[in-house]
């Protein structure tokens, strides 16, 4: 028996090579004045982001450029952006559109919601966990999410993810009216990312694709998304970090990013991205760093609690990269998953030692105590602090 369960996705997916083109019409669908939030440097550089700029103007829509950001969103930046959109919604009608990675995107949604709900209140008396419990209770002005990475999935999911190292946290603002109205994912924008970057952001979209099969919070719709986008991105992800990767590869890991995004919004993540979250906060890990460290672990950890599942993904390995599995039961399955996502961080580079990434021993207990999020609630093995500072120290 399945039981009940809700689903959300983006109102509209445009996906395709070149899509970005028809940004100008979908603008003029939802306002007569858009606001750019703007993530790459690259892509403003190279007269990307001008091109996206004219196309929307051309449409007949008034557009500025509300903030170029290079870090992950902050409490102040989103508390600083909402009144200046707030202020400029007074007359008209307006779209926020965010292009770039997780950070443009979730500020994008942040600014978004806030501008129409916060009535001065800052951003932090709305974030699970640390505020005072206020809710998105107004739609938030429209969202037109353009990823320019391959990773996050922000692009379909609900939440914005935002830092304060002054507080020392990183926590979701949330709600089912934060997911974008459309997402325009045009993968010929990650033409440009360094291998570094690609490896990295992929082995998010991976990561959360796993995280949410295998989660206590798993649902139907989303398990079926995340096998479907984990056929792709498993034989496509080692291409997209090699030297002119092919058009194909970067369509597959910019289809799985998304699919990613939506099997975590609906089904959760698991202990890869809770310690994640609290090593970009306490040790200043990039997120997509931090998520591929931790998943070998995280899969080994999990393993015995969701055998099946875990075989599942071990055959599915096994075929897209024609490889060969000794033996057909579920523990040799399920082991070559684990075997198999080890090789894959090796071949990319990825670092399995928390010290090769700037964590201290000092850290960890902070670390430690960070984990505990909307993302730990959803692994499937229950875990200690005690757990998990042992399984971290031998991390080190």
């Amino acid at each position: 028996m399945f039981g009940s369960y809700d689903f959300i996705a983006p109102g509209q997916v445009m996906f395709g090579w070149g899509r970005r083109d028809q940004i100008g019409a979908l603008c003029a669908r939802y306002a007569d004045n858009a606001f750019l939030i703007c993530g790459s440097r690259h892509l403003k550089d190279n007269q990307t982001v001008e091109g996206i700029q004219t196309a929307i103007q051309e449409a007949g829509v008034v557009c500025r450029e509300l903030v170029t950001i290079h870090h992950e969103p902050e409490v102040g930046d989103v508390d600083l952006y909402a009144e200046q959109l707030r202020l400029h919604a007074q007359s008209g009608t307006h779209v926020v559109v965010a292009i770039g990675g997780g950070s443009a995107i979730d500020l994008g949604k942040a600014v978004a919601a806030m501008a129409t709900n916060s009535n001065g209140a800052s951003v932090i008396e709305f974030l699970e966990g640390v505020g005072q419990g206020r809710i998105i209770q107004k739609p938030p002005c429209p969202l037109i999410a353009m990823p320019t990475t391959a990773g996050t999935g922000s692009e379909a999911t609900k939440n914005a993810v935002i830092t304060s190292h002054v507080l020392e946290f990183k926590k979701s603002l949330r709600s089912p009216l934060m997911v974008p109205n459309a997402t325009v994912i045009d993968p010929e924008l990650t033409q440009s990312l360094p291998a570094a970057v690609s490896a990295q952001t992929g082995m998010d979209a991976i990561t959360q694709l796993i995280e949410s099969y295998i989660s206590k919070r798993a649902k139907p719709i989303p398990k079926v998304l995340a096998l479907a986008g984990l056929e792709k991105a498993i034989p496509a992800i080692t291409e997209v970090v090699r030297d002119k990767p092919s058009r194909s590869a970067r369509e597959h890991m910019a289809h799985a990013a998304l699919l990613s995004g939506m099997a975590l919004a609906n089904s959760g993540l698991g202990m890869a991205h809770g310690v994640a979250a609290a090593l970009g906060v306490h040790a200043r890990v990039p997120h997509g760093l931090a998520c591929a460290v931790m998943l070998p672990t995280a899969m080994r950890i999990n393993c015995q609690v969701r055998i099946s599942e875990m075989a599942c993904l071990g055959r599915l390995f096994a075929r897209v990269t024609q490889q060969t599995i000794c033996s057909q039961d579920d523990e040799s399955a399920a082991d070559f998953a684990c075997r198999y996502v080890e090789d894959l961080c090796q071949q990319l580079g990825i670092p399995d030692k928390l010290s090769e990434i700037g964590v201290s021993q000092d850290q960890l207990p902070a670390i430690v105590k960070s984990s505990w999020g909307n993302s730990m609630r959803g692994n499937p093995r229950e875990l200690s602090q005690t757990e998990l500072t042992q399984i971290l120290e031998r991390m080190r």
